[in-house]
């Protein structure tokens, strides 16, 4: 086998598109999961049991059912995909845009529980106090309400990323392991695999070892320091 050098390794397509979704899943997940989780967090009622099961579901759904269920949505002939192809000629499937769609999904339940879990352990009087201050629903958002569950944010997000980063049945189905295109980095370990470039393999998997450890690490130091809404 010829030699091959580290850094080419390290250059492989597969570490950028796994950064570039990862990192612009994390805003999405954010955007989403923060406001679902804080709805989530209020009194129970019929619409937020439902909203919770969906928001749960990636969680404890085999990945492969999960992106099977997502293509033939998501598809050419499915109801958004068509409707996305007929009205802005945009292609989800077998795109670096099914692999975002993917790692999206898998993450975001962990976002959305950690936000809720730290709502829900905050000090109800802090937002009474706020009210009788005169405070408005924003300004409590802001000021009263986000301070007390950063816990809850911070953990979200390294969850989220150490589950989005490692993901591969729901890319799969819906980037369809494309090399150079939607080869993912746990993709790229398989396909190393398959073809017998076992030291490609290694490497691509202390890569994502070292990343587990470090999401580890950051979680371990948060709960050491204890922010009020880590709820750990």
């Amino acid at each position: 086998m010829p030699h091959v050098p580290l850094t080419d390794y390290l250059m492989h397509p597969a570490i950028a598109l796994t950064l570039k979704v990862t990192l612009l899943a994390l805003i999405l997940q954010l955007a989403a999961g923060l406001p679902l989780g804080l709805y989530l967090a209020g009194k129970r009622s019929p619409a937020k049991t439902v909203v919770e099961i969906i928001t749960t579901l990636p969680m404890i759904f085999p990945p492969m059912a999960l992106g099977f269920f997502l293509l033939l949505i998501l598809g050419r002939n499915g109801p958004l995909g068509h409707l996305l192809m007929e009205v802005f000629a945009f292609k989800i499937i077998f795109t670096p845009s099914g692999v975002l769609v993917a790692v999206f999904v898998v993450g975001l339940p962990f976002m959305v529980k950690s936000v809720q879990a730290a709502r829900q352990q905050m000090d109800g009087t802090l937002i009474e106090a706020a009210a009788t201050l005169g405070k408005t629903r924003f300004q409590t958002l802001t000021k009263v309400v986000l301070p007390n569950i950063k816990g809850g944010i911070v953990t979200g997000l390294l969850l989220a990323f150490g589950r989005s980063v490692g993901e591969v049945g729901i890319s799969l189905m819906l980037g369809g392991n494309i090399v150079g295109r939607t080869e993912t980095l746990s993709l790229a370990i398989y396909n190393a695999v398959f073809e017998g470039e076992f030291l490609r393999a290694a490497i691509f998997s202390i890569i994502l070892t070292v990343i587990a450890i470090a999401v580890l690490l950051v979680l371990n130091t948060v709960n050491r320091k204890r922010i009020p809404g880590l709820g750990m």
